[in-house]
């Protein structure tokens, strides 16, 4: 071979097949002008609560739990934002049969169905029978209903300066199902700050993500093999049963994680 002679240009057949530039693997997010929520969680104050910070004021009640779903309306940053709050379920008891029926129904409220499904986690011990509950009462939606689902943590607060990735990985295998399940997709917000709260704006730019990559809303198709009543009214919010909150030792998980902390 000539040492001279100038390099050939490859024979693209003989190199074998050109390599296709890659694809993004999910289209940008981009700005929706309405976003459709249905909040799920335990019959506690902390989801009520979580649904008021989105809404900018109080619409739901933090006393009682309802026994009906709920929808109201806001606007967040230009984007007109539907809120379901939906029955919460007991941490300890069964859920009886009714509330399921009314809790799967909220997703049929926000037609033609939910950008996502918010399931509210307070910070505290996550134990296998929270796993369990979860479990239980999400699966109502059908399995698709996970891809469309953003673990909101709340009381955060009481975590100081630990992070909230260690907080996951101090909980173990129970809350981090819960986590894959959804595609590790999770936030936390402050519920202290209300009105003008830029959390806010932030969970809808997730949710934002979450249609582009997921290519749409939550379809009711799955949903609608429930048996549901519909002879139920949706805007009976009178009758109401007592909360049973979610036993929250979220300030002694502090005190534990600040203990395993090593010493500088």
């Amino acid at each position: 071979m000539d040492p001279n002679a100038p390099p050939q240009t490859p024979d693209k057949e003989a190199s074998g097949p050109e390599e296709e530039t890659p694809k993004p693997a999910v289209q940008a997010a981009s700005r929706l002008p309405e976003i459709r929520l249905v909040v799920l969680g335990w019959r506690w104050p902390g989801k009520s609560l979580t649904a008021n910070t989105i809404l900018g004021r109080e619409e739901f009640h933090l006393e009682r739990a309802a026994e009906f779903c709920v929808t109201r309306e806001t606007e967040v940053e230009g984007r007109q934002v539907v809120v379901v709050d939906t029955p919460g379920w007991f941490s300890s008891q069964d859920t009886p049969a009714s509330y399921k029926q009314e809790l799967v129904r909220g997703a049929s409220l926000c037609p033609p169905g939910p950008h996502a499904f918010l399931l509210i986690v307070p910070v505290g011990m996550f134990t296998e029978g929270d796993r369990a509950r979860v479990e239980e009462h999400v699966s109502l939606f059908g399995e698709q209903v996970w891809s469309h689902t953003i673990v909101v943590f709340t009381w955060a607060e009481v975590l100081r300066k630990i992070s909230i990735e260690r907080y996951i990985h101090r909980e173990g295998k129970e809350l981090q199902w819960v986590l894959r399940k959804c595609k590790k997709r999770f936030f936390v917000i402050n519920n202290s700050i209300f009105g003008e709260n830029p959390q806010v704006g932030q969970l809808m730019k997730k949710v934002e993500r979450l249609v582009a990559e997921e290519g749409g809303h939550y379809t009711l198709e799955e949903a609608k093999e429930k048996p549901l009543d519909h002879n139920q009214n949706p805007t009976r919010s009178a009758e109401e049963l007592g909360a049973r909150p979610k036993q929250n030792s979220g300030l002694d998980l502090s005190k534990s994680l600040e203990a395993e902390q090593p010493c500088n």
